[in-house]
């Protein structure tokens, strides 16, 4: 009898394991940036991390599909850059070189598709450039 417990036990704590991972989304990720402050160059280094956020585990195999900078201006248009990959230069970071001479607050919009995930994850992350 005590075998037909825990088996039954077991099914359960599977089945909710099962539940917790079948409704898992986009929304349980986010990107964070590597450095919030960045020096103002021409060749600036912008890096991100994208974590999943119930395990705090910070996610490697995730492909960037998509990648967009701008310099938000209230009241103006905002100012684009171009921004292209670089190789990471440790797992779970994501680089990308940008020119960033203008000092201010810039925004990176992010799309990645995540192993495992039906939803692409889209983060947006804000870096300070100074001189």
């Amino acid at each position: 009898m005590p075998w037909k417990s825990i088996l039954a036990a077991a099914v359960l704590l599977a089945s909710m394991s099962f539940a917790v991972t079948a409704f898992a989304g986009a929304d349980d990720y986010v990107f964070e940036p590597v450095q919030a402050e960045i020096k103002a160059s021409n060749v600036a280094t912008v890096a991100v991390r994208l974590v999943h956020k119930p395990s705090g585990r910070a996610v490697a195999d995730a492909h960037i599909i998509e990648t967009r900078l701008v310099m938000p201006h209230h009241g103006s248009a905002e100012m684009t850059s171009a921004i292209a990959p670089l190789p990471s230069p440790e797992p779970s970071v994501f680089a990308f070189k940008a020119p960033l001479m203008m000092e201010g607050e810039w925004l990176l919009s992010i799309a990645a598709k995540v192993q495992g995930e039906a939803e692409t994850v889209i983060g947006k992350v804000t870096f300070k450039v100074a001189r």
